[in-house]
């Protein structure tokens, strides 16, 4: 990724403090590694005893197992952002995002968007698959989930990036249209494509399979529509929904290798938190361990 030396050694020692910290209290503990350009994002999830006052135990010299208290602040210290979400009796949820260069302060409104796409215990190669393109107060998302998992399931998944790349601009409709003939030498894929205008304040959708999609906005949740089919083989109905969008909105959308019984009720607060700390609960929360799993999470401020 082109990290210097200390920037490495910086690395390290994050991870470093994330695992012990997870081999200390977790219950169940998952240490994940995320490289986009230059960023790297790592994402600590446990479920354990969670932290009564996160702001506490943030400060060095602060420990419940009798250490010197100092990981967690070492981790703020040399990450570029930390954000962390911790439930007692759930959990805690950890993010550190390190990056080669420092981000502009438009950069880093502009691209507040996470997500995490991982195969199915014991596959090497990913059956799902996202994307987006950004525009200065629009955005257009990508999830796609290949049928089935393991190699012809990861084909057929990223066969549709370059092609929503080169479209995304024209219409989810038009994109998933796209999707539809550019697939049919795969074996297929579940799409959903997103759009959000933060100007006038509206999601447009269209999806076809079973990628699940939810707009949350002041405690409120609505799911979006999809229908049936498979890209690339049998989608008969290509339809866009449009949904109110507000400043306070979140969008979540995500293949069925995510359970879709979460509720935000659960998570106080959780809304307002990173996106990619926000997939990352609910991954830790509602993963399944039968299929791939990809979350997608974003708010207006990413466009």
């Amino acid at each position: 990724m082109g990290f210097d030396e200390t920037q490495c050694g910086h690395v390290a020692l994050v991870v470093t403090e994330a695992a012990s910290n997870l081999a200390r209290h977790a219950q169940d503990g998952e240490l994940l590694l995320q490289a986009g350009g230059d960023t790297l994002e790592v994402l600590a999830l446990d479920r354990g005893p969670g932290m009564a006052d996160v702001a506490r135990c943030l400060q060095d010299g602060f420990s419940t197992t009798g250490t010197a208290g100092e990981g967690l602040g070492a981790i703020l210290r040399l990450s570029e952002r930390v954000d962390v979400d911790s439930s007692p009796g759930i959990g805690t949820a950890l993010l550190a995002r390190l990056r080669r260069q420092p981000a502009d302060r438009q950069e880093a409104v502009e691209t507040a968007v996470g997500a995490l796409s991982l195969p199915r215990p014991g596959e090497l190669a990913c059956g799902d698959a996202w994307a987006v393109e950004l525009r200065p107060g629009r955005a257009v998302f990508l999830v796609a989930d290949g049928l089935g998992h393991g190699p012809d399931a990861a084909r057929a998944a990223e066969e549709a990036l370059p092609v929503f790349h080169e479209v995304a601009w024209n219409g989810p409709v038009q994109v998933v249209r796209s999707l539809h003939d550019a697939l049919r030498s795969t074996r297929g894929a579940a799409v959903a494509v997103a759009e959000v205008d933060a100007e006038a304040e509206v999601l447009r959708f269209c999806g076809v399979g079973n990628i699940a999609g939810t707009v949350v906005s002041a405690g409120v949740t609505r799911s979006v529509i999809s229908h049936n089919g498979t890209a690339g083989h049998e989608a008969y109905r290509f339809q866009e929904f449009a949904y109110p969008f507000l400043h306070d909105a979140l969008l979540v959308l995500h293949s069925d290798g995510l359970g879709s019984r979460w509720s935000p009720e659960r998570y106080p607060g959780l809304a307002l938190r990173d996106p990619s700390l926000i997939a990352g609960v609910l991954y830790r929360d509602f993963k399944r361990s039968s299929d791939d799993v990809t979350v997608l999470v974003a708010r207006p401020a990413a466009v």
